[in-house]
């Protein structure tokens, strides 16, 4: 007897569906993130544990691998001592500098 049942792709298969060279959001915030943690010299235990979440997590993110939630992006920015506000800032002028294949940094953050 056949199943009707359709199998689950992996998670990998999606990324074969979006556009070529255009990041995704996640993906930017995680970079950026990452850049600023680095920038501070953090670990990334500390920066997880005043943020509230486990390290795998915050490594999640930083690799644009999950979706974080606006109050687990909030913790973390809280975290790393930045404003909501500025890490948004910062992750939109990074996807608007890949797209238009400039570069730009979390640095402007401190503008």
């Amino acid at each position: 007897m056949a199943s009707s049942v359709t199998p689950l792709r992996r998670v990998s298969d999606r990324s074969e569906q979006e556009p070529a060279g255009e990041p995704l959001w996640r993906e930017a915030l995680g970079e950026c993130l990452r850049e600023i943690r680095h920038e501070r010299g953090e670990k990334l235990a500390e920066t997880a544990r005043r943020a509230g979440v486990s390290p795998q997590y915050l490594s999640e993110m930083e690799r644009g691998v999950k979706e974080p939630s606006s109050e687990m992006i909030a913790a973390v920015a809280g975290a790393l001592g930045v404003a909501l506000v500025d890490l948004t800032s910062a992750v939109t002028e990074n996807l608007r500098a890949a797209r238009s294949g400039t570069s730009a940094g979390a640095t402007l953050l401190a503008a």
